[in-house]
Protein backbone atom coordinates (compact mmCIF):
# COMPACT_ATOMS: atom_id res chain seq x y z
CA UNK A 1 0.00 0.00 0.00
CA UNK A 2 1.32 3.54 -0.38
CA UNK A 3 2.32 5.40 2.06
CA UNK A 4 -0.48 8.12 3.64
CA UNK A 5 -0.43 11.04 5.80
CA UNK A 6 -3.90 11.04 6.78
CA UNK A 7 -3.59 10.42 10.55
CA UNK A 8 -0.86 13.34 10.66
CA UNK A 9 -0.84 17.33 11.11
CA UNK A 10 0.77 18.07 7.79
CA UNK A 11 2.35 21.56 7.89
CA UNK A 12 3.75 23.12 4.10
CA UNK A 13 6.19 25.76 4.50
CA UNK A 14 8.25 27.72 2.16
CA UNK A 15 11.35 27.73 1.87
CA UNK A 16 11.70 31.70 2.46
CA UNK A 17 9.88 31.11 5.21
CA UNK A 18 12.07 28.61 6.73
CA UNK A 19 15.19 29.87 5.85
CA UNK A 20 16.59 33.22 5.58
CA UNK A 21 16.69 33.82 1.64
CA UNK A 22 16.99 37.60 1.67
CA UNK A 23 20.37 37.95 -0.05
CA UNK A 24 19.14 34.90 -2.86
CA UNK A 25 16.40 36.62 -3.35
CA UNK A 26 17.86 39.88 -4.19
CA UNK A 27 20.03 38.13 -6.85
CA UNK A 28 17.20 36.84 -8.21
CA UNK A 29 15.62 40.12 -8.59
CA UNK A 30 18.08 42.22 -9.52
CA UNK A 31 20.10 39.80 -11.88
CA UNK A 32 17.65 37.38 -12.81
CA UNK A 33 17.47 33.35 -13.31
CA UNK A 34 20.54 32.06 -14.22
CA UNK A 35 22.76 34.20 -11.77
CA UNK A 36 20.77 33.00 -8.78
CA UNK A 37 20.84 29.59 -10.32
CA UNK A 38 24.64 30.35 -10.15
CA UNK A 39 24.92 32.02 -6.95
CA UNK A 40 23.11 28.83 -4.93
CA UNK A 41 25.12 26.15 -6.44
CA UNK A 42 27.92 27.79 -5.90
CA UNK A 43 27.22 28.22 -2.32
CA UNK A 44 25.12 25.16 -1.93
CA UNK A 45 27.03 24.18 0.65
CA UNK A 46 27.04 27.31 2.94
CA UNK A 47 24.31 26.59 5.67
CA UNK A 48 21.24 29.02 5.51
CA UNK A 49 20.16 30.73 8.75
CA UNK A 50 17.12 30.19 9.90
CA UNK A 51 14.12 32.15 8.91
CA UNK A 52 10.73 33.68 10.73
CA UNK A 53 9.00 30.12 10.62
CA UNK A 54 12.10 27.88 11.57
CA UNK A 55 11.28 28.16 15.19
CA UNK A 56 8.02 27.56 14.76
CA UNK A 57 8.97 24.11 12.84
CA UNK A 58 11.60 22.97 14.96
CA UNK A 59 9.17 22.78 18.00
CA UNK A 60 6.39 21.07 15.33
CA UNK A 61 8.83 18.64 14.63
CA UNK A 62 9.98 18.16 18.61
CA UNK A 63 6.49 16.57 18.88
CA UNK A 64 7.42 13.44 16.78
CA UNK A 65 9.97 12.56 19.81
CA UNK A 66 7.21 13.22 22.36
CA UNK A 67 4.71 10.45 20.61
CA UNK A 68 7.78 8.66 18.94
CA UNK A 69 5.41 5.22 18.32
CA UNK A 70 3.18 7.63 16.18
CA UNK A 71 5.12 10.35 14.61
CA UNK A 72 2.02 12.56 14.58
CA UNK A 73 3.72 15.92 12.64
CA UNK A 74 4.19 16.33 9.16
CA UNK A 75 6.29 19.22 7.75
CA UNK A 76 6.94 19.63 3.70
CA UNK A 77 8.77 22.11 1.82
CA UNK A 78 7.49 23.88 -0.55
CA UNK A 79 9.59 26.17 -3.09
CA UNK A 80 9.10 27.87 -6.58
CA UNK A 81 12.74 26.70 -6.72
CA UNK A 82 14.01 24.36 -8.87
CA UNK A 83 15.79 21.07 -7.40
CA UNK A 84 19.00 21.87 -8.36
CA UNK A 85 19.15 25.42 -6.60
CA UNK A 86 16.88 23.40 -3.75
CA UNK A 87 20.03 21.83 -2.99
CA UNK A 88 21.00 24.03 -0.59
CA UNK A 89 18.04 24.35 0.87
CA UNK A 90 18.16 20.50 1.65
CA UNK A 91 21.38 20.73 2.89
CA UNK A 92 20.81 23.28 5.34
CA UNK A 93 17.72 21.41 6.63
CA UNK A 94 20.11 18.06 7.15
CA UNK A 95 22.54 21.13 9.09
CA UNK A 96 19.91 22.09 11.12
CA UNK A 97 18.72 18.34 12.10
CA UNK A 98 15.35 18.91 10.68
CA UNK A 99 13.18 15.80 10.02
CA UNK A 100 12.15 16.87 6.57
CA UNK A 101 12.14 14.38 4.07
CA UNK A 102 8.76 15.24 1.81
CA UNK A 103 9.54 18.46 -0.96
CA UNK A 104 7.65 20.18 -4.01
CA UNK A 105 10.41 22.15 -6.10
CA UNK A 106 8.18 23.66 -8.73
CA UNK A 107 10.42 25.68 -10.83
CA UNK A 108 9.06 29.05 -10.65
CA UNK A 109 5.50 28.08 -10.50
CA UNK A 110 3.14 28.33 -7.53
CA UNK A 111 3.48 25.80 -4.59
CA UNK A 112 0.05 26.20 -3.32
CA UNK A 113 -1.11 24.02 -5.85
CA UNK A 114 0.31 20.97 -4.12
CA UNK A 115 -1.15 22.13 -0.68
CA UNK A 116 -4.51 19.87 -1.52
CA UNK A 117 -2.89 17.00 -3.09
CA UNK A 118 -0.41 16.46 0.21
CA UNK A 119 -3.73 16.96 2.44
CA UNK A 120 -2.19 19.99 4.23
CA UNK A 121 -3.62 21.21 7.41
CA UNK A 122 -1.68 24.32 7.19
CA UNK A 123 0.41 26.48 5.10
CA UNK A 124 3.02 29.08 5.77
CA UNK A 125 4.31 31.47 3.25
CA UNK A 126 6.13 34.36 2.92
CA UNK A 127 4.05 35.15 -0.57
CA UNK A 128 0.57 37.14 -0.06
CA UNK A 129 -0.77 35.52 -3.26
CA UNK A 130 -0.15 31.71 -2.92
CA UNK A 131 -1.35 31.91 0.63
CA UNK A 132 -4.59 33.93 -0.53
CA UNK A 133 -4.94 30.95 -3.46
CA UNK A 134 -4.37 28.29 -0.33
CA UNK A 135 -6.88 29.88 1.43
CA UNK A 136 -8.92 29.71 -1.61
CA UNK A 137 -8.59 25.99 -1.87
CA UNK A 138 -9.92 25.71 1.90
CA UNK A 139 -6.62 25.63 3.32
CA UNK A 140 -5.57 27.32 6.63
CA UNK A 141 -3.14 29.71 5.46
CA UNK A 142 -0.67 32.85 6.84
CA UNK A 143 1.89 34.64 5.07
CA UNK A 144 4.73 35.20 7.73
CA UNK A 145 5.94 38.39 8.88
CA UNK A 146 8.85 39.35 9.30
CA UNK A 147 9.74 39.25 12.95
CA UNK A 148 12.08 40.14 16.07
CA UNK A 149 11.35 37.75 17.48
CA UNK A 150 14.24 34.73 17.81
CA UNK A 151 11.55 32.26 19.28
CA UNK A 152 12.03 30.02 22.92
CA UNK A 153 13.36 26.52 22.19
CA UNK A 154 12.10 25.28 25.18
CA UNK A 155 9.03 24.41 26.83
CA UNK A 156 5.69 23.89 25.36
CA UNK A 157 4.81 24.93 21.80
CA UNK A 158 2.26 27.50 22.00
CA UNK A 159 0.39 29.24 18.85
CA UNK A 160 -2.14 31.77 19.37
CA UNK A 161 -5.35 32.82 17.22
CA UNK A 162 -7.24 35.62 16.49
CA UNK A 163 -11.50 34.29 16.20
CA UNK A 164 -13.28 35.99 13.79
CA UNK A 165 -12.25 35.28 10.05
CA UNK A 166 -9.37 33.28 11.50
CA UNK A 167 -10.87 30.11 13.94
CA UNK A 168 -14.56 31.48 12.96
CA UNK A 169 -16.27 32.76 9.92
CA UNK A 170 -16.23 36.83 9.74
CA UNK A 171 -20.20 36.63 9.44
CA UNK A 172 -20.04 38.90 12.93
CA UNK A 173 -17.29 40.97 11.83
CA UNK A 174 -19.44 41.96 9.21
CA UNK A 175 -21.84 43.35 11.26
CA UNK A 176 -19.40 45.39 13.12
CA UNK A 177 -17.67 46.80 9.88
CA UNK A 178 -21.02 47.81 8.48
CA UNK A 179 -22.91 48.92 11.52
CA UNK A 180 -20.56 49.50 14.60
CA UNK A 181 -19.87 47.97 17.78
CA UNK A 182 -23.27 48.69 19.23
CA UNK A 183 -25.11 46.64 16.43
CA UNK A 184 -22.41 44.17 16.35
CA UNK A 185 -22.80 43.46 20.57
CA UNK A 186 -26.43 43.22 20.10
CA UNK A 187 -26.38 40.69 17.29
CA UNK A 188 -23.90 38.96 19.16
CA UNK A 189 -26.03 38.89 22.42
CA UNK A 190 -29.12 37.56 20.51
CA UNK A 191 -27.15 34.64 18.64
CA UNK A 192 -25.45 33.75 21.57
CA UNK A 193 -26.60 30.03 21.49
CA UNK A 194 -26.14 29.84 17.63
CA UNK A 195 -22.26 28.10 16.94
CA UNK A 196 -20.44 30.60 14.34
CA UNK A 197 -19.60 28.84 11.24
CA UNK A 198 -16.26 27.68 10.77
CA UNK A 199 -13.48 30.11 9.81
CA UNK A 200 -10.19 28.79 7.81
CA UNK A 201 -8.18 27.94 10.82
CA UNK A 202 -11.04 25.73 12.50
CA UNK A 203 -9.50 21.97 11.16
CA UNK A 204 -6.29 22.81 11.80
CA UNK A 205 -7.70 23.73 15.28
CA UNK A 206 -9.29 20.45 15.32
CA UNK A 207 -5.94 18.63 14.29
CA UNK A 208 -4.42 20.32 16.74
CA UNK A 209 -6.89 19.35 20.22
CA UNK A 210 -6.93 15.49 18.53
CA UNK A 211 -3.08 15.57 19.32
CA UNK A 212 -3.63 17.36 22.78
CA UNK A 213 -6.10 14.80 23.67
CA UNK A 214 -3.31 12.11 23.87
CA UNK A 215 -1.72 13.78 26.77
CA UNK A 216 -3.17 14.69 30.20
CA UNK A 217 -3.88 18.54 30.27
CA UNK A 218 -1.08 19.12 33.59
CA UNK A 219 1.91 17.29 30.99
CA UNK A 220 0.24 18.41 27.06
CA UNK A 221 2.97 19.69 24.94
CA UNK A 222 0.84 21.77 23.20
CA UNK A 223 -0.97 24.86 24.12
CA UNK A 224 -3.58 27.13 22.67
CA UNK A 225 -5.18 30.61 22.91
CA UNK A 226 -7.58 32.59 21.54
CA UNK A 227 -6.57 36.61 21.65
CA UNK A 228 -10.03 38.08 20.27
CA UNK A 229 -10.57 41.70 20.64
CA UNK A 230 -14.13 40.57 21.88
CA UNK A 231 -15.44 41.10 24.94
CA UNK A 232 -18.85 40.68 27.05
CA UNK A 233 -21.11 40.15 25.71
CA UNK A 234 -19.84 39.17 22.63
CA UNK A 235 -17.64 36.32 24.63
CA UNK A 236 -20.45 34.09 25.47
CA UNK A 237 -21.04 33.08 21.52
CA UNK A 238 -17.50 32.36 21.11
CA UNK A 239 -17.38 30.03 24.52
CA UNK A 240 -20.69 28.17 23.34
CA UNK A 241 -19.24 27.70 19.90
CA UNK A 242 -16.51 25.76 20.93
CA UNK A 243 -18.13 23.73 22.97
CA UNK A 244 -20.62 22.60 19.99
CA UNK A 245 -17.34 21.79 18.20
CA UNK A 246 -16.18 19.74 21.39
CA UNK A 247 -12.78 21.64 20.65
CA UNK A 248 -10.15 22.35 23.20
CA UNK A 249 -8.90 25.84 23.78
CA UNK A 250 -6.28 26.60 27.10
CA UNK A 251 -6.83 30.30 27.14
CA UNK A 252 -9.26 32.44 26.08
CA UNK A 253 -7.97 36.31 26.12
CA UNK A 254 -10.90 38.75 25.16
CA UNK A 255 -9.43 41.93 25.47
CA UNK A 256 -12.18 44.47 24.04
CA UNK A 257 -10.13 46.01 21.79
CA UNK A 258 -6.88 46.41 23.94
CA UNK A 259 -3.64 45.95 21.77
CA UNK A 260 -2.81 42.37 21.65
CA UNK A 261 0.96 41.95 21.13
CA UNK A 262 1.82 42.70 24.82
CA UNK A 263 -0.70 39.79 25.85
CA UNK A 264 0.95 37.20 23.41
CA UNK A 265 4.26 38.07 25.02
CA UNK A 266 3.07 37.20 28.30
CA UNK A 267 1.47 33.97 26.47
CA UNK A 268 5.21 33.31 24.92
CA UNK A 269 3.18 32.53 21.37
CA UNK A 270 5.56 30.91 19.21
CA UNK A 271 3.24 32.45 16.51
CA UNK A 272 0.01 34.45 16.30
CA UNK A 273 -2.77 33.97 13.45
CA UNK A 274 -4.86 37.00 12.90
CA UNK A 275 -6.46 38.36 9.76
CA UNK A 276 -5.41 42.14 10.55
CA UNK A 277 -2.41 43.00 9.19
CA UNK A 278 -1.86 45.58 11.40
CA UNK A 279 -2.53 43.41 14.81
CA UNK A 280 -0.08 40.95 13.08
CA UNK A 281 2.88 44.13 12.54
CA UNK A 282 2.05 45.28 16.41
CA UNK A 283 2.63 41.43 17.45
CA UNK A 284 5.99 40.50 15.43
CA UNK A 285 7.69 43.31 17.52
CA UNK A 286 7.36 40.26 20.14
CA UNK A 287 6.40 36.51 18.74
CA UNK A 288 6.21 35.64 15.18
CA UNK A 289 3.06 36.50 13.42
CA UNK A 290 1.07 35.22 10.32
CA UNK A 291 -1.11 37.01 8.71
CA UNK A 292 -4.35 35.49 7.34
CA UNK A 293 -6.03 37.32 4.50
CA UNK A 294 -9.24 36.33 4.92
CA UNK A 295 -12.89 37.74 5.15
CA UNK A 296 -14.31 41.03 4.96
CA UNK A 297 -10.99 43.06 6.46
CA UNK A 298 -9.26 41.94 3.01
CA UNK A 299 -12.04 42.37 0.66
CA UNK A 300 -10.09 44.08 -2.08
CA UNK A 301 -7.18 44.97 0.02
CA UNK A 302 -3.21 43.44 -1.46
CA UNK A 303 -0.71 43.16 1.37
CA UNK A 304 0.87 46.83 2.86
Amino acid sequence: MPASLADKLVVAISSRALFDLDASNRVFEEEGVAAYRQYQIEREDEVLKPGDAFPLVRKLLRLNSVLSDRQPVEVILLSRNTADTGLRIFNSIQHHGLDIARAAFCGGGNPYRYVSAFGCDLFLSTDAADVRQALDNGVAAATILPSKSVGNPDGELRLAFDGDAVIFSDEAEQVFQRDGLAAFSASEREAARQPLAGGPFRNLLAALHRIQGEFASSDCPIRTALVTARCAPAHERVIRTLRAWDVRLDECLFLGGLDKAAFLKAFGADIFFDDQHSHCASASAHVAAGHVPHGISNVGAGEP
